[in-house]
């Protein structure tokens, strides 16, 4: 991987701590749309990041596959990547 590992971590622990906070929310039978309102956060969380890792990844491995002339493989993941996404 060659996102900044720190930033990808720092969001990944933000997000799991919201996850956390989100479980003790429905134990403690919080208001619906507080718990909703934090669900959203925490997505939006990790949309962040898998922005951060797709271009680290478009910016490192897919220009070094032009570069080398592998450009297939990685233009397919791209392609599949966005597919997911775009669901």
């Amino acid at each position: 991987m060659r996102a900044d590992k720190q930033k990808i971590t720092r969001l990944l622990k933000t997000a799991k701590g919201q996850i956390e906070g989100i479980l003790k929310m429905v134990e403690d039978d919080r208001y619906c749309i507080d718990i909703s309102n934090q669900i959203m956060a925490a997505e939006s969380i990790l949309r962040k990041t898998n922005k951060e890792i797709i271009h680290a990844h478009m910016s490192n491995c897919v220009k070094e596959a032009f570069q080398s002339g592998n450009e297939n493989e990685k233009i397919e993941e791209i392609i599949e990547i966005l597919d997911k996404i775009s669901k």
